[in-house]
């Protein structure tokens, strides 16, 4: 049996709950990591959170007032506060939680959350995002963002930080995967197997009732390996409407690529979750240009009724099937975003019910929060955790 399953499971036939702890990167902010850790505090209501960083303001009730152990990094000035400036004191601030007493650690990891140290008796689990990708399979992407001393600099400390987290995913006891994906970076990164269990996805704020409108949409964080470039180009080209919903760095230049100054494009910036779910309620299709570990917001689009036109790569694979509830296109290229889109015109005007509403709502209640916890536990249980 697994590392102390045996003990697990005599202890369970005698009415023992294992005691359980929550190891997470940072809780400074809501996304889509820090609803996993929401419901696993569902699952697990007595266990604390250990994390490096902790802001209350910024999460919701069931965060905000759960049992949060932060790290020595909390001491440290607000305005020093911030994880990405942090990255080479993460590793100490993980090791010195002291986790000896817990019977399960389920670590949620896209960084150093995995690296805690645990007792021999102890079964840690990491809920695995993804391999730190600025450390692997996005490393010389970054680093040609970097000039000068600091890039020598960050070859330093990335080749430190790289040998850490190889060293510490070998304290992790079982991976979870959150798609095929991530699976697969987990099998060439760490040299470890692992089985998937798809993160929760809140799918009943959507409602899919609307009549749907000639406009695309694009709802993202306006940075570059989020590709709305190709979306913005391929609408350009195509003489296609696009609404874009987000901000960030790349929101000048992409504002810039905007030839029929503003009838063509519309920039929406940041919006509310209302509007953003009437947006996915009246859109003609969802357009996904990048590549993700999962891409929470198309499972949103299927949810409500929305077909998505994703690039072929990533966790797109696990929650599009093509010509169903969707369309994968092969090239991250404009090209390649044009032909999605023509293809997508093509079936969805056939007349032979491509893309129904109500196989795209099924396909998204395979990401419902209670899928996910049934998931889980199966898989704990499984693995001799629980």
């Amino acid at each position: 049996m697994t590392k102390n399953a045996k003990e697990v499971v005599n202890m369970k036939s005698e009415g023992y709950q294992p005691k359980v702890a929550i190891v997470h990167e940072w809780l400074t902010n809501m996304g889509g990591s820090e609803q996993v850790v929401s419901v696993l505090l569902e699952l697990f209501p007595d266990a604390p959170v250990y994390t490096s960083l902790f802001e209350s303001a910024n999460l919701v009730p069931s965060l905000a007032e759960a049992d949060v152990r932060p790290s020595f990094l909390q001491r440290l000035p607000k305005f020093m506060r911030k994880h990405q400036n942090l990255l080479p004191l993460m590793p100490y601030a993980f090791e010195q939680f002291d986790l000896s007493d817990y019977d399960l650690v389920l670590s949620s990891s896209s960084s150093c959350a995995k690296g805690v140290i645990t007792g021999t008796k102890t079964i840690h689990v990491c809920y695995c995002y993804t391999p730190m990708r600025y450390a692997w399979d996005s490393y010389h992407l970054y680093m040609k963002s970097l000039i000068g001393l600091k890039r020598w600099l960050v070859v330093w400390l990335m080749h430190r930080i790289r040998l850490w987290d190889r060293l510490s995913a070998d304290r992790v006891d079982h991976f979870i995967a959150i798609s095929h994906a991530v699976q697969e970076r987990i099998r060439k990164h760490y040299r470890r197997e692992s089985r998937v269990v798809y993160p929760p996805v809140d799918i009943d704020r959507f409602t899919s009732n609307c009549a749907r409108e000639e406009f695309y949409l694009v709802v993202s964080r306006l940075v570059g390996y989020k590709r709305v470039d190709l979306a913005i180009e391929a609408c350009n080209r195509l003489g296609r409407r696009l609404i874009v919903v987000g901000d960030g760095e790349e929101q000048k230049r992409l504002k810039a690529m905007d030839r029929g100054k503003g009838k063509t494009i519309r920039f929406m910036g940041r919006q509310s979750e209302q509007v953003v779910v009437d947006y996915l309620a009246r859109a003609r299709a969802f357009l996904f240009p990048g590549e993700e570990d999962f891409g929470l917001t198309m499972v949103e689009a299927l949810a409500s009724g929305c077909p998505v036109i994703a690039y072929g790569q990533g966790g797109a694979v696990d929650i599009v099937e093509d010509g169903v509830t969707g369309v994968l296109f092969n090239e991250q290229t404009v090209e390649g975003m044009m032909a999605g889109i023509l293809r997508f015109e093509e079936l969805s005007g056939s007349g032979q019910g491509y893309f129904e509403p109500s196989l795209l709502r099924s396909k998204a209640g395979e990401f419902s929060k209670e899928n996910f916890k049934k998931s889980l536990i199966s898989a704990l249980e499984e693995l001799g955790a629980l």
